[in-house]
């Protein structure tokens, strides 16, 4: 085995995502007004800064407002400020909007920016690295290294260059060692290496399991007729059936674009459902559909997002570093955003690193870091929204939706909640019936001009991955989904995972083999999180490897 070098820094952040280039600028900031000198290095697996980030995206600027306060100046790509809002409730072949004085007042997207956040990120990098700070794309952090007392030591970046049996090829070069006094870990929603530290320090013990959705996600350019520029719609309802929870948004971007997207809470039942068909049959919806009629489709992209709030917020710091944005989960769901609470628990921790580091420490544990994260802003947005997924999961979408309204009114008149603070019960993997006991579900075959299959859909996400390097999508056990998925839950990789890389082939006897097609991953993570055997390891692929999302 060939030896890795070694690279000592104070800081290494795990993820150029709005977290983690939050974390490391705000640390630079610190460190240039103290006069002090502190070396961080952000690992990125993507091969260009944003590439892998994907989001509606309706930003609230708040935490951006605190981190660059003059990102107008520095040309942040934040051009759409939102000028309307609406939300609608879709029926098979109608709709109808609720009035605004119904919603709650967090609804409002008032002062907020349609944007893409992968930009976003992108320009967050440019400034980080002119603060002196190394971001590193194409570098997949894949292993936590520890010290004798058990502390984390830093990150080690996969190996390039193994071919698929293991092996080295010539190009082969061994990964990097990095060792730090702190190490902040935001990968986003179900990180391979948040896991590994759940695992061994027990973060998620004292809270709620985390939930997630699957956001898909499309943009189209439209006929100029029909588009609205600054105008966000969000929509509930059609085609979900009352026990799936999930909704869609519109949101009319710069450039006659129109970013559509649908996700679906991943608490579902019905082995049979497909959330990427349930997206093409959004499309199909009379609202939509005179909306993309004439228009073209330019982007797809899928990934999996935290919807668990205010109680499944797990132990953020462990000895030696911490857990930051969505590899915590800091999402507002009722609100449909997430990303200005990543950045505030990333400059947050920031400030506790700083300190820290400050007075000489190293290693050690950053004590209190939840509360000096959450208080404030963070608990602010998220303990008040903390009920609506658990009253959505217990009562289905329409008494759910009214007893969340009820439940946010409440809090937002009266600064407390009737229904104190609900679990959430069982996680996702476990919310699948039996197949026998559940309904087929005949979705339509696309239409090529409104509806697609995955393979045209993948091909839009830009992916790349090298066919022989080691598979990404690790079976912990490889005889479960034939021996048990496939009776009891007709195997639903099939139709969970957007980018069609699982399938069951059957030989000429029709014996069946559980086949993956690692190549088509889009890197969602929905696998890691539905497989109701949870059998299915996401660990990271080569660096560089995946999708390249463009203005998404």
């Amino acid at each position: 085995m060939s030896a890795r070098e070694t690279m000592e820094v104070d800081v290494v952040v795990v993820g150029a995502g709005p977290a983690g280039l939050s974390a490391a600028i705000r640390l630079k900031q610190l460190a240039k007004a103290a006069d002090a000198e502190i070396s961080i290095i952000v690992l990125e697996k993507s091969a260009e800064i944003g590439g892998h980030i994907l989001s509606g995206a309706v930003l609230d600027p708040a935490a951006l407002d605190a981190l660059v306060p003059d990102w107008k100046e520095r040309g942040a790509p934040l051009e759409t400020k939102v000028k309307s809002d609406s939300f609608r409730v879709f029926t098979k072949n109608g709709s109808f909007a609720i009035p605004s004085f119904f919603l709650p007042p967090l609804f409002s997207n008032h002062g907020n920016y349609i944007a893409s956040l992968g930009s976003l990120c992108a320009w967050l990098g440019e400034q980080a690295e002119a603060l002196g700070i190394d971001v590193f794309p194409g570098f997949a952090a894949t292993e936590i290294l520890y010290n004798e007392d058990g502390s984390v030591k830093g990150v080690a970046t996969g190996d390039m260059g193994r071919a698929a049996d293991g092996s080295e090829k010539p190009e082969f070069a061994a990964g990097m060692e990095l060792h730090a006094r702190y190490t902040l870990i935001g990968e986003g929603a179900r990180g391979s290496l948040a896991k590994q530290l759940d695992a061994r320090f027990s973060l998620q013990e004292n809270a709620q399991p985390q939930k997630y959705g699957l956001g898909i996600k499309e943009i189209w350019e439209i006929d100029p007729k029909k588009h609205c520029l600054g105008h966000v719609e969000h929509t509930l309802g059609w085609p979900l059936n009352n026990d799936t929870g999930g909704g869609g948004f519109l949101y009319h971007a710069a450039g006659n674009k129109l970013f559509l997207g649908l996700v679906v809470h991943l608490n579902y039942k019905n082995p049979f459902l497909s959330p990427f068909e349930e997206m093409q049959r959004y499309k199909t919806h009379p609202h939509l559909a005179r909306l993309l009629e004439g228009g073209k489709r330019l982007s797809f992209g899928a990934r999996a997002m935290t919807s668990g709030g205010w109680q499944s917020i797990p132990e953020l710091a462990f000895p030696g570093g911490a857990l930051i944005g969505c590899s915590a989960g800091f999402m507002n769901l009722p609100r449909v955003k997430g990303t200005h609470n990543a950045m505030w628990s990333g400059m947050k921790t920031a400030e506790a690193v700083f300190e820290a580091l400050s007075i000489g420490r190293s290693n050690d544990l950053l004590a209190g870091l939840n509360a000096r994260v959450t208080d404030g802003e963070i608990k602010a947005d998220l303990k008040k929204v903390r009920n609506a997924k658990p009253l959505l999961s217990r009562f289905g979408t329409l008494f759910g939706t009214l007893f969340s309204g009820f439940d946010l009114w409440t809090n937002t008149l009266l600064g407390f909640s009737v229904f104190g603070t609900l679990g959430h019960g069982a996680p996702d993997y476990a919310s699948l019936n039996k197949a026998r006991d559940s309904k087929k579900i005949d979705y339509p075959k696309p239409d090529g001009k409104r509806t697609f299959d995955r393979a045209s859909s993948v091909f839009l996400a830009n992916l790349s991955h090298s066919e022989d390097q080691p598979v990404h999508l690790v079976l912990k056990d490889p005889s479960l989904p034939i021996a048990r998925n496939l009776p009891d839950f007709d195997e639903p990789a099939q139709l969970y995972c957007p980018a069609g890389v699982y399938e069951i082939l059957r030989d000429e006897d029709g014996k069946p083999r559980f086949n993956i097609n690692a190549a088509n991953c889009v890197h969602c993570k929905t696998c890691d999180i539905k497989d109701p055997a949870q059998n299915i390891n996401w660990v990271p692929p080569e660096g560089g490897s995946g999708p390249s999302y463009q203005g998404m």
